[in-house]
């Protein structure tokens, strides 16, 4: 497992197409100090529950001398500081066709006049995953109406179970987190909801309580960390209550049998299932991973060639579904920055 130091960031030159001049003439360009960098930098982070350790000038510095690669919490106070893209301060190359600048309304708007374009320009990063998702517009208009209908009252469409699925690190329990603060619908998230239970189980069976690789964890324990999962969400639904589920789903979402009989399970409910998978690298992964130093992540960091040797990059849901592309961060990059415009109406 990586060290504190280690996962605060990484040697830059592996890092093609980091240009840290444009971290530094930013700065400048704010009239700011390294120590008043560092200072708003904190307040930023603080505001956006962001751990940004130390953020002295001592470590500005490093980044901006190109010496210490920022690690994800950084890059994503930096943007809020800013105002600013990854692209724009520098981190990496834009990917293809992405929003490289962003033009925000001032906080003092009016919520459901200028501010829907910053909501609709966020929302637009759902996109269909394959040529069957022929539901993409009408999932991002149910967020944008839930949205709005959170401040003028009700939301006529039927309930709406809306899974976020991805493999360990995508950025799923963000984004989910992000579009709870849009529509005002509840998250149930996997880990959270269950691991209590999970590690107590393993334990019992003989088994590490931090062991999710082993025969005994998908064979014994993980169908019924999904089955709590699924019916804590049924209970949401069947009080007509709109619900975002998020767990890697992995399995799930591949079995087209599985997705149906969930899918219709609901449609008798009269609710709706809309599936949305992250796309991520693995090197964003490893970060994320890495800097949230889970116990249960533990496994994957120390066998990390093993455990990606699993995945598969181009795993999508057999079921139609959206997709958010968010490697390199791209897609919470841009939902910080939505959050940070509407704190004042998110209160």
């Amino acid at each position: 497992m990586m060290s504190t130091g280690q996962a605060v960031g990484v040697v830059g030159k592996s890092r093609a197409g980091w240009r840290p001049d444009q971290l530094r003439g930013m700065r400048e360009a704010h009239g700011l100090t390294l120590e008043g960098a560092g200072e708003r930098l904190r307040e930023v982070a603080r505001a956006a529950g962001i751990t940004v350790p130390a953020a002295n000038f001592q470590t500005l510095w490093q980044h901006e001398q190109g010496e210490v690669y920022p690690g994800p919490h950084y890059r994503r106070a930096y943007c809020l500081l800013y105002r600013a893209t990854e692209p724009e301060l520098g981190f990496r190359k834009a990917l293809p066709g992405e929003q490289t600048q962003l033009k925000l309304t001032p906080t003092e708007a009016e919520p459901l006049g200028d501010h829907v374009l910053a909501v609709e320009r966020a929302v637009l990063q759902i996109a269909p995953g394959d040529d069957a998702s022929s539901n993409g517009q009408e999932v991002r208009q149910r967020i944008i109406d839930a949205w709005k209908r959170r401040h003028t009252g009700g939301d006529p469409n039927r309930p709406t179970l809306l899974i976020v699925g991805g493999y360990a690190g995508s950025g799923k329990s963000e984004f989910s987190r992000f579009i709870s603060r849009l529509t005002g619908w509840p998250v149930l998230d996997k880990d959270p909801i269950t691991r209590p239970l999970v590690e107590r189980l393993l334990v019992e069976m003989g088994s590490d309580p931090n062991d999710r690789h082993s025969s005994v964890y998908r064979e014994k324990v993980r169908p019924l960390e999904y089955q709590c999962l699924l019916e804590t969400a049924y209970a949401n639904v069947d009080c007509s209550i709109s619900t975002v589920l998020t767990a890697p789903f992995v399995a799930e979402v591949s079995d087209e049998r599985w997705m149906r009989r969930l899918i219709n399970r609901c449609e008798a409910r009269g609710v709706t299932v809309a599936v949305i998978w992250i796309q991520c690298d693995l090197e964003t992964m490893h970060e994320y991973i890495s800097f949230r130093s889970a116990a249960r992540d533990s496994w994957k960091l120390q066998n990390w060639d093993e455990y990606i040797a699993s995945l598969d990059p181009e795993l999508r849901p057999a079921v139609p579904h959206l997709v958010v592309d968010n490697r390199l961060g791209a897609a919470i990059s841009l939902a910080d920055q939505v959050r940070q415009i509407f704190g004042t109406v998110f209160a």
